[in-house]
């Protein structure tokens, strides 16, 4: 397991555009993973942010739940040491939410809550590197024992859909079935529901995203002409949960859909739009921890998640990743026979979070998305690829990944050494921050 204090070899790495998919309907119900990650990066990249709502701090605290077996990692100033793996959730939840915007929640067609997006956030150790893993929902997968929140255990269960595990035990149960499926340790997990995703898609102003034709969906509502578009508020909660009208109208392709928005949503917080807009990063950690105190709470944190202070150690980890090493991908499944349900590929997934454990750096090699939900148009400039790179690196465009930056001790003019890279299975499909994609309609 990827240790919060163990560090990793040093790697490079390279990655090739390919097609992504959508977990669970992902990232969102979609963005429900991205407003998490946002949170988390935002408000810890700007720490002042963070310090200037320090006495919200009892109101996380409050609404926090604990994670099973989860090691306390002790405050301090400065980045985190070492990798740590943050699970996102993006539940379906009826509860708190506006019935004019969400009309099924008034039928009362799916009782219970469930994680419709899934995703795992790692950080590396040095050098630093951001891989984005995406779980379908409709993958079939163990569920393990789990705490029912009442001292007692719900039993395990060798096949279910994944994204019935919230809705047997919660964020702990999601959390210790990813450890299962993947034999990550789970340090930090958030989820957070509908109405927190459209606050915290407001409270950023708004996120660019390109479709290569015109969508529509009687679904979600959501009907969007070729070209791009600025979503936020209730127009980003739908282009996160559209499936219908996009490739193959699947939920893998909802997932490539939904990595796009996080793409650009990456891209904007680490740019002075944001991160050097001190009234942006406040409003952004205000709603976050707004959120928290709703009734009921449309964000919940791992209780260890749940300080602003280790809020600011995992964005100071992350905050100088270039858009190159922020990898999105999703997990590799193949179809169930019924074609509706996905299950794992356990042996090219073995591959990735092998190279994740020992800190190596990946070449992606697969489509970027399986659900042909995306497609890449190119790749962001490359001075602005390198800016988020530190004093003296910045000569390398986005592209160029044949040299790593100089070891610690060396010096100018010596040649720098080669990078190791694992090639990636062609079964994972992903981008990275630095590929421009556009959503793909319905054919």
């Amino acid at each position: 397991m990827t240790g919060a204090h163990q560090p990793a070899p040093r790697a490079g790495r390279e990655t090739v555009a390919r097609h992504a998919r959508e977990t669970r309907h992902p990232l969102i119900r979609a963005l429900s993973v991205v407003g998490v990650v946002v949170a988390v990066l935002a408000t810890s990249i700007a720490g002042v942010a963070a310090y200037t709502v320090w006495d919200t701090v009892s109101a996380l605290e409050d609404s926090s739940v604990e994670l099973v077996g989860n090691e306390v990692l002790p405050p301090s100033i400065g980045e985190i040491e070492g990798g740590v793996n943050v699970l996102l959730v993006g539940s379906d939840s009826c509860e708190g939410q506006d019935i004019s915007l969400f009309p099924r929640c008034a039928n009362n067609d799916a009782e219970g809550e469930r994680n419709d997006v899934t995703m795992l956030v790692h950080i590396s150790d040095e050098p630093r590197r951001v891989t984005v893993v995406s779980f379908p929902r409709d993958m079939i997968v163990p569920i393990p024992s789990c705490p029912d929140g009442e001292g007692g255990q719900y039993s395990a269960m060798s096949a279910q859909p994944l994204n019935a595990s919230y809705m047997y035990g919660g964020l702990p149960c999601t959390a210790l079935t990813i450890e299962e499926l993947t034999g990550e340790e789970i340090h930090f997990a958030a989820a957070i529901r509908w109405t927190g995703v459209i606050d915290m898609s407001d409270a950023i102003g708004g996120v660019d995203v390109c479709v290569a034709g015109d969508i529509s969906d009687v679904h979600t509502g959501l009907s969007l002409t070729e070209g791009e578009h600025t979503l936020q508020g209730v127009q980003a909660l739908q282009f996160l949960r559209i499936r219908h009208g996009i490739g193959d109208g699947s939920d893998l392709g909802r997932i490539s859909n939904q990595q796009q928005f996080m793409s650009s949503m990456v891209r904007k917080l680490k740019s002075d739009a944001v991160l050097g807009d001190p009234q942006t990063l406040l409003r952004f950690a205000t709603t976050a921890v707004g959120l928290t105190r709703q009734d009921p709470p449309q964000l919940v944190l791992s209780s260890d998640l749940a300080n602003p202070m280790r809020m600011v150690q995992i964005a100071m980890a992350a905050k100088d990743v270039p858009f190159e090493d922020i990898v999105f991908v999703q997990y590799p499944t193949e179809y169930d026979a019924d074609f509706v349900h996905v299950l794992p590929v356990r042996d090219a997934a073995d591959v990735l979070f092998a190279a994740l454990r020992e800190n190596q750096a990946v070449t992606l090699t697969g489509e970027a998305s399986q659900g042909y939900g995306v497609e890449v148009r190119g790749e962001v400039d490359a001075g602005e690829a390198a800016e988020p790179a530190p004093e003296g690196e910045g000569d390398a465009a986005a592209g160029e990944t044949d040299a790593a930056p100089e070891a610690e001790g060396e010096t100018g003019g010596e040649a720098a050494a080669p990078i190791e890279r694992v090639e990636l299975p062609s079964q994972i499909a992903g981008t990275t921050a630095a590929e421009v994609t556009c959503t793909r309609p319905e054919s």
